[in-house]
């Protein structure tokens, strides 16, 4: 069964560096009836450049790319089984927390949190997840 490479114009290219070489990663890859999303941050979609603000503007932006992703693949958030969070700084998971459960509205997933150093200077968050279909 061959994986298939999900890919959004509504959400920053993952692994993208300017001036650097074609990346070998993909917004998400749909294998049988998983989805495997890539981690995306705080990026715009079209300049590729951190979305400025707090935790609650770039948890905003973090999860709408995330969900243009699931889109592109035929997905929203009923299909997400798990998510795995990274926090530059632990003291902003309340605001998350707080941001992440308006989003998600009542939907139940799995999910991990922990902070960590991210690679993109100026971005706060970094979220991927594993989705199903039925």
């Amino acid at each position: 069964m061959p994986k298939q490479i999900i890919t959004s114009a509504s959400a920053p290219t993952t692994g993208f560096t300017p001036g650097a070489a074609v990346s070998p990663l993909a917004q998400a890859i749909r294998f049988g009836n998983m989805l495997f999303v890539s981690g995306t941050g705080s990026l715009d979609p079209v300049t590729g450049a951190v979305v400025p603000g707090d935790i609650v503007v770039q948890t905003r932006q973090t999860l709408n790319n995330l969900m243009s992703v699931l889109a592109a693949a035929g997905a929203d958030a009923r299909n997400i089984v798990n998510m795995r969070v990274i926090l530059r700084d632990v003291a902003d998971f309340p605001r998350f927390n707080e941001t992440f459960r308006e989003f998600f509205a009542g939907e139940k997933v799995t999910r991990t949190c922990f902070g960590g150093v991210l690679h993109r200077a100026g971005t706060d968050i970094e979220i991927d997840c594993v989705a199903m279909f039925d």
